[in-house]
């Protein structure tokens, strides 16, 4: 390049959105500006003890222009002129019900508190009945509408929560005209889009959450859908009829939030796509490696020419779609609806009695510590053939086969059982799980020549990582970048802006390389081989 040009990649987590600026030429971090939803702190509009987990778009329109503007100030207004493009990438499937000017209906008068009127988390888990009928209704037709998202559809998926809510809610019926993933509903924003029918929706999220394929000549048909509920009529006219991959633009940024954050007006805003897609980008994605996105959750995302995948189907697991991490590929999703999730919940359980401790900061300290001196006290545990087992489908299970109604458990438990022996037989399952996809993939004919780690887990659990090359049996590599996912973003803006060609040019030049590997230890693997087995065993059981 001639002149240094720079993009801004948003990446819209669980917790918060992060922003970066980063040089389009060599993929540098200029600025980087972390914000964390208030809302959601304080879980308003959530209930756990009904896998309810609802966001409101305040808290990610707050965040973007916070972040953004702070990483500006951190820049400069020199680089800020010269920013080329924004892209963005958020959980999912994390849609919401919007009117027609694509308005989510929570800020129509009266629904403002009401959970059915704000984005629907990709962990709600209150639609699984939907999801269950999804899959009962779908036998019925000799178009097999579920095989590009693995025959099973699950209750984290668009329609089944788009179900759920109309089902639930007379006011929600009232009003709605539309249903909109996160991902595709804020480059909406960005452009100034006023008119839900002119949306335009990525490949991504319609074609692994929301039945969108080609072969079907797009989503399946209105019948489909009116059959099972006639509360569904019609929606499929006021969705979409074409789908954008993420190496395209929504459009331009609108004069609006061209001012608010004090960028140029020419600014190009990319289509967005799941965390998970972008971080596998960001993370330097190779044709057959497993790029383990591994935060609260794990996505796992793998890329196959398209020649290669020809009438391959892969069963249980989220998804091949055409285009959807790479343009010209084939995308394939897998994952875990808890990973990082499970420690957390097993922190919290050991926290109950710090409530009692008046210090604040006393308080906060400990509770912080507590995964990291567990990690270590679980990796000195020796392995023995009796130690205690879990299962981790502590929030249901993603893949493979989705089923969100079973359940954790722990076995072998005894009066010599203690935190780090339950911790580590918790880590253990995690990766018992994630090497439960890995082997899917691999009866499926899709072969896994190696493993890409990124995200917060990978880089701050060097237990928990030792144990997964160790379970898996591969080494490991985990990408340098801290933001991986907002990286993945940022290249997919460089090339929006027409910088590079193809994103694969693009993460040439901008990838920032790996860091650590992890490599199995000999003596484990055999260890972890026959507890694995036990593991298997233990959730056919609980799974009956």
């Amino acid at each position: 390049m001639n002149q240094e040009y720079y993009v801004i990649g948003a990446d819209f987590g669980t917790d918060s959105v992060r922003s970066v600026i980063i040089n389009a030429g060599n993929g540098r971090e200029i600025a980087a500006s972390v914000f964390y939803y208030p809302r959601w702190k304080q879980q308003r509009y959530c209930n756990a003890s009904r896998h309810q987990y609802r966001q409101h778009p305040a808290d990610y329109l707050e965040g973007i222009e916070t972040s953004i503007k702070d990483c500006i100030r951190q820049a400069g207004a020199d680089i800020a002129s010269r920013i080329k493009a924004i892209s963005v990438d958020t959980t999912g499937s994390t849609p919401v019900a919007v009117d027609a000017t694509g308005t989510p209906l929570c800020y129509i008068p009266g629904l403002e508190e009401n959970p059915n009127a704000l984005f629907v988390l990709w962990k709600d888990h209150t639609s699984t009945a939907e999801a269950e009928a999804i899959n009962r209704h779908a036998e019925k037709y000799d178009i097999n509408y579920l095989q590009f998202v693995g025959g099973i559809y699950s209750s984290e998926w668009f329609w089944a929560k788009l179900l759920h809510i109309l089902r639930e809610d007379e006011a929600i019926r009232k009003h709605i005209y539309s249903f909109v993933e996160h991902c595709d509903w804020i480059p909406f924003v960005l452009t100034g889009g006023k008119d839900a029918s002119q949306l335009k929706r990525g490949v991504c999220s319609a074609g692994h959450k929301a039945l969108y394929a080609a072969e079907f000549g797009g989503l399946p048909p209105d019948h489909f859908f009116s059959e099972l509920d006639p509360l569904l009529k019609g929606f499929t006219e006021r969705l979409f009829t074409r789908t954008y991959t993420t190496a395209e633009a929504a459009g331009t940024i609108s004069a609006e939030w061209a001012t608010r954050l004090g960028l140029p007006a020419d600014v190009q805003i990319g289509i967005g796509a799941f965390d998970c897609h972008m971080g596998a980008v960001g993370g330097q994605i190779e044709p057959y490696y497993l790029s383990k996105v591994m935060g609260t959750s794990t996505c796992d995302i793998l890329v196959a020419p398209q020649a290669d995948m020809k009438d391959k189907l892969v069963k249980g697991i989220c998804g091949q779609v055409d285009g959807s991490v790479i343009p010209g590929m084939i995308g394939l999703e897998a994952g875990q609806s808890a990973f990082g999730d499970a420690y957390a919940w097993f922190r919290n359980l050991l926290s109950w009695p710090l409530q009692f401790i008046t210090d604040e900061t006393q308080r906060e300290a400990i509770s912080q510590q507590l995964i990291a001196k567990l990690s270590e006290a679980a990796a000195a545990l020796p392995l023995t053939e009796n130690d205690e087992l879990a299962l981790d489908w502590l929030n249901g299970r993603r893949t493979p086969d989705a089923n969100q109604l079973v359940q954790g458990a722990f076995t072998g438990l005894h009066l010599g059982t203690d935190a780090p022996r339950m911790f580590k037989a918790l880590v253990e399952a995690t990766c018992f799980g994630a090497k439960a996809i890995t082997d899917r993939f691999i009866e499926e004919g899709i072969p896994v020549k190696g493993l890409i780690a990124l995200g917060g887990v990978a880089r701050k659990s060097p237990y928990v990582m030792q144990t997964m090359a160790d379970v898996m049996n591969m080494p490991i590599r985990v990408h340098s970048s801290e933001q991986t996912c907002a990286a993945g973003a940022a290249m997919f803006a460089a090339t929006v802006a027409g910088l590079y060609p193809a994103v694969e040019d693009a993460m040439q030049a901008m990838g920032q390389g790996f860091d650590i590997e992890y490599k199995p230890i000999r003596k484990n693997v055999a260890y972890y081989k026959k507890k694995f087995k036990r593991y298997k065993k233990l959730g056919a059981f609980a799974a009956k």
